[in-house]
């Protein structure tokens, strides 16, 4: 995949869904992996499903003609991955994440009446979720942690690099938001008003679910305003020298309480690392051994 730089914007050569697909598969052969595959168990439930996201690069961000960009997703950048990774192929389930609580005895987060096993788990902060990836790597044995912002965007959008990953326009039934009259195909004016269940829309080409709408999502990186300019690698999280965005994390992804323009593949918003919310929870990224 070549950039191409034109006056005013940035865009890919963007490779074929089989070509990015078999780059997917001869990359697990590589490493002796299933395309799809889980560490066994953690607190008697199976472990969380992941998929192998191969090396690469892809650039970053939100054109300025997207419906809904704003300037602090820009400017589009270039980043690379040296190594292979893999995240999960969903938001973490409510049931993977009550086994954790169940073995950890960690505070047991606010309850509503959303209480389908195989909804994400919402009411989460950011430390609840790294407290989770610490206790899943201990059960396990592997390294799981929070995706960086660059991890997450990449594959999300697994070789697109159009809003969506589905195109620039989305059906109802591809994801899980609050509606709209923009970025849309068909009649869409609202949406279901909760989550649904993971794993229950489409996929993306690497097999991820959900990465638009349903829940947002936790990254590692603290918020900034603005991207850093010029090439960079996607693994190192963005760690911010001003006091005022410690506390803060970038989330991705939308949600389902989302309009279809902050659910694009380079939307990004803020929350507090200790916030929780109905429509926010987290996926995770488990580190390979090259």
């Amino acid at each position: 995949m070549q950039p191409i730089a034109t006056a005013s914007e940035r865009t890919i050569e963007v490779d074929p869904v089989d070509k990015v697909i078999e780059r997917q598969r001869e990359t697990a052969h590589r490493l002796g992996l299933e395309v799809f595959f889980r560490d066994g168990e953690a607190g008697g439930e199976p472990a969380p499903e992941v998929a192998v996201i191969p090396a690469g690069g892809f650039w970053m961000g939100s054109r300025v003609t997207e419906h809904g960009a704003r300037a602090f997703e820009q400017p589009r950048h270039e980043v690379s991955f040296d190594r292979a990774f893999a995240i999960t192929r969903g938001a973490i389930r409510r049931r993977e994440y009550l086994a954790f609580l169940q073995a950890s005895g960690h505070r047991r987060p606010r309850p509503y009446s959303w209480n389908d096993p195989e909804f994400p788990m919402y009411n989460v902060s950011a430390h609840d979720a790294e407290a989770y990836a610490r206790w899943l790597s201990e059960a396990t044995g592997q390294r799981y942690r929070l995706p960086t912002e660059a991890e997450w965007e990449y594959a999300a959008r697994a070789g697109t690099d159009t809003m969506f990953c589905f195109g620039d326009r989305i059906r109802r039934e591809e994801v899980n938001c609050a509606g709209g009259l923009h970025c849309t195909r068909g009649l869409f004016l609202c949406g279901i008003g909760k989550p649904v269940r993971v794993g229950s829309l489409p996929p993306n080409a690497w097999g991820l679910y959900e990465v638009h709408g349903n829940v947002q999502e936790f990254t590692q990186d603290h918020w900034h305003d603005a991207y850093p300019g010029g090439p960079r690698p996607g693994d190192r999280p963005y760690r911010s020298i001003d006091r005022k965005y410690r506390h803060l994390r970038a989330v991705r992804g939308g949600s389902w309480f989302d309009p279809p323009g902050a659910c694009r593949s380079g939307s990004r918003a803020r929350r507090h690392q200790d916030e929780f919310d109905l429509n926010l929870g987290f996926r995770l990224v488990r580190e390979i051994e090259a």
